[in-house]
């Protein structure tokens, strides 16, 4: 097949620029120092991808990723970094499986569901999940007194992953992180797990580090400077086209839209011409050359993560010509 026969919207991915990218990530980051996050790809065959590069465990971000990479002979050290009030299903796989806690119910539901593993989540600064870094310590004390082996402290800068002043990035992480640090002294174990795509090479003070993105990337992540490519784009077809009109410009309407693209970052990009909005199933923009109804275009999401969720494949091409298709098969709760 060739990219023309797909029906659209597609989610396309660049082989080349796929694979430059592991390999740039695992050269910077080899073996256990990176632990992929798939929230950002969803797609187990990707992630058989990276653990051949040395990768052995993953982070994961819900129940589903989980047992889907459980599964698929992928569970060597599973990272659930997120809370969760039932972990039941949790306890029943076949695979090492490590969960977030911040809380005595988080806890609670750990020591339930029969998880023997956890990390302390630790609150770096990102008003999300975490417990404050003064508290670690004595929730550590009480899971292990549950039964429960500690294995460290996890905390998330996810605030600062697309600061565009690089050197400012690098300070509020180091802030970041020594609030982790702190707690990690009383909280022990042997893993400091943290950072992302754009904390990649500035936190220094973790041993691990949870980055998903870069495999594929997204304009958010391009825009912040990152050296990887642009794997991902949502192949789309022309479906309108309207000619200037007196004073009035002109525009095409291409078939992806809200239901196809995460737009939580902002606008897609279409090469070559300048979007002006999405709606549920459009994108409507102004081309710099005319286009016509039935042409193809290539665009590129904002945030790779809540696009790839809205797919249910992913097609691998060079070029024009497709390689293989990959179900997104950790999509769904």
């Amino acid at each position: 097949m060739i990219v023309h026969d797909l029906t659209t919207p597609a989610l396309l991915v660049d082989v080349d620029a796929l694979d430059a990218n592991l390999a740039d990530m695992a050269a910077a980051l080899p073996g256990p120092r990176l632990r992929p996050h798939v929230k950002a790809h969803k797609t187990t065959s990707l992630a058989r991808r990276q653990a051949s590069l040395g990768h052995p465990g993953f982070t994961c971000a819900t129940i589903r990723e989980v047992e889907g990479m459980a599964a698929a002979g992928l569970g060597e050290d599973l990272l659930l970094a997120n809370e969760v009030l039932d972990a039941r299903r949790l306890g029943a796989l076949d695979a090492r499986i490590t969960v977030a806690i911040d809380s005595d119910e988080t806890l609670a539901a750990a020591v339930a569901g029969g998880v023997r593993e956890v990390l302390v989540d630790v609150n770096v600064g990102l008003p999300r999940c975490g417990i404050a870094p003064a508290l670690a310590g004595g929730l550590a004390d009480r899971a292990r007194a549950a039964g429960l082996t500690v294995r460290g402290v996890m905390g998330y800068e996810g605030h600062l992953m697309m600061l565009g002043d690089v050197e400012e990035r690098a300070k509020l992480t180091e802030e970041c992180m020594a609030k982790l640090l702190a707690a990690h002294a009383d909280v022990g174990g042997e893993l400091v797990s943290g950072g992302g795509t754009g904390t990649y090479a500035l936190n220094r003070w973790v041993t691990e580090i949870q980055a998903g993105s870069y495999a594929l990337m997204d304009t958010a992540y391009s825009a912040a400077g990152l050296p990887f490519r642009q794997a991902l784009t949502v192949l789309a077809t022309v479906v309108s086209v309207t000619a200037p009109a007196g004073e009035m410009p002109g525009w095409a309407v291409a078939d992806v839209g809200l239901k196809s693209l995460g737009m939580d970052h902002g606008n897609p990009i279409v090469p070559g011409a300048q979007v002006w909005f999405c709606s549920d199933e459009h994108t409507t923009f102004a081309p710099d050359e005319p286009v016509k109804a039935g042409d193809r275009v290539r665009v590129l999401p904002a945030h790779v993560d809540p696009t790839i969720a809205l797919h249910e494949r992913m097609h691998l091409v060079q070029g024009d010509e497709i390689l293989d298709t990959w179900a997104v098969d950790l999509r769904g709760w």
